[in-house]
């Protein structure tokens, strides 16, 4: 039955041509301001542990413009900041997330797993891993506390990085109801806040309309469903949505290109980019992925996209937003075909080495890109697809 569906839908992605235009949001989008920035997918889960603060931090020092993060809810109703609905993929736990409480979580060691390079990995004999144990102080990362090696609430987060704005995306344990229970304390957390940096997605469209409810103020991407309708057919985005966070591909059709990259700015959106096993996570994607005019890239290696950035002279976001860059001007004449990249592999970054163990050289240039199929990266512990059924 999947296999039919999928096969549906590639038939009907290929056979899309000029759609019919969304209506546009209600004001004016400052997320259209926002070139081109790099916005840390799980703090850049290839590069440090998955979404814990230490992975945050090193992000935004590298230069990162924006945290990507994931939540679920705990036994206690707290935001525990995690992609899966278990604990056993990262950390030195077995277990549900919502049968632990936030408390229990922090004291985890969320980088039990973790490789440099290939995220994380379990119980590969010839792996290194650097951090194990830094959160109960085995080992030493100069500057940060063994807390950062836990788990963090989301609560955490928004504190230690008030003024970073954050893309938060609801998960579940696979349920409807869970992404709906998710969205609920979500939704009453938010409801109060001043920030407007924010944006909030998930894979459940209903799950984005019931935190919509309840904190209408804050900004959302599409869910799958919207997205996909948008795609096809032009179909009205849902209110509250500002962006449309997307795969380089899509069961096999590229989907981040130039002609939707300026149909989306048209209608009035950003388009964010993301990798996850859609697209190889090194630097001639990302170029190729820049050329298209994207506001946002969510990178696994944002080190290395920092340096793409920087070999390309890529305008970056600046206070009160930036201009568009002059060549992704809505009145020059695109080309409808990818651009072939225009730098060179850099070297591949590593975590801040801890005191006890160096960890060991990896190279982003392992993974090949392609501009017609992209192979799958070197991460076969975990595919995080945001919401998106690859």
């Amino acid at each position: 039955m999947r296999t039919a569906i999928v096969a549906s839908l590639s038939t009907l992605l290929l056979a899309v041509g000029t759609t019919t235009a969304a209506s546009a949001p209600a004001t004016d989008n400052p997320w259209l301001g926002q070139r081109v920035m790099d916005m840390a997918h799980s703090g850049g889960e290839d590069e440090a542990p998955m979404n814990t603060m230490y992975a945050f931090e090193r992000a935004e020092s590298l230069g990162a413009d924006m945290l990507e993060l994931d939540v679920q809810v705990t036994a206690d109703d707290d935001l525990a900041v995690i992609h899966d609905a278990t604990v056993d993929d990262s950390t030195d736990h077995t277990g549900r997330v919502d049968s632990y409480t936030m408390d229990q979580q922090r004291a985890m060691d969320a980088a039990h797993w973790f490789v440099p390079g290939r995220s994380t990995v379990h119980d590969d004999p010839s792996a290194t891993y650097p951090l194990r144990g830094a959160r109960h102080g085995d080992v030493v990362v100069d500057g940060h506390e063994p807390a950062d090696f836990g788990i963090a609430s989301l609560s955490d987060v928004l504190e230690r990085f008030p003024a970073t704005p954050v893309n938060i995306e609801i998960k579940g344990t696979g349920t409807p109801q869970s992404f709906l229970d998710t969205a609920q304390v979500l939704g009453e957390r938010l409801q109060g806040t001043d920030r407007r940096d924010l944006i909030v997605g998930s894979f459940s469209d209903d799950a984005l309309m019931r935190f919509h409810e309840l904190a209408p103020a804050i900004d959302m991407s599409a869910g799958q469903d919207a997205m996909i309708g948008y795609y096809l057919s032009g179909t009205p985005l849902p209110e509250g949505v500002v962006a449309l966070q997307v795969p380089i591909t899509y069961s096999g059709i590229r989907v981040v290109n130039r002609d939707f990259v300026d149909r989306a700015h048209r209608d009035g959106y950003a388009v964010h980019a993301w990798f996850s096993g859609s697209a190889p996570d090194d630097a001639a994607t990302y170029a190729q992925v820049i050329g298209t005019c994207v506001d946002a890239l969510m990178p696994a290696r944002p080190s290395v996209l920092e340096e793409v950035f920087n070999d390309l002279g890529t305008e970056r976001p600046a206070p009160g937003g930036t201009a568009p860059r002059a060549e992704c001007a809505p009145d020059t004449d695109p080309e409808p075909t990818d651009p072939e990249p225009t730098t060179p592999e850099p070297s591949s970054p590593s975590p801040t080495t801890p005191t006890s163990t160096p960890p060991p050289a990896t190279d982003p240039g392992d993974d090949t890109p392609s501009t017609v199929a992209p192979q799958e990266p070197e991460r076969p512990a975990i595919v995080q697809t945001d919401g998106w059924v690859l």
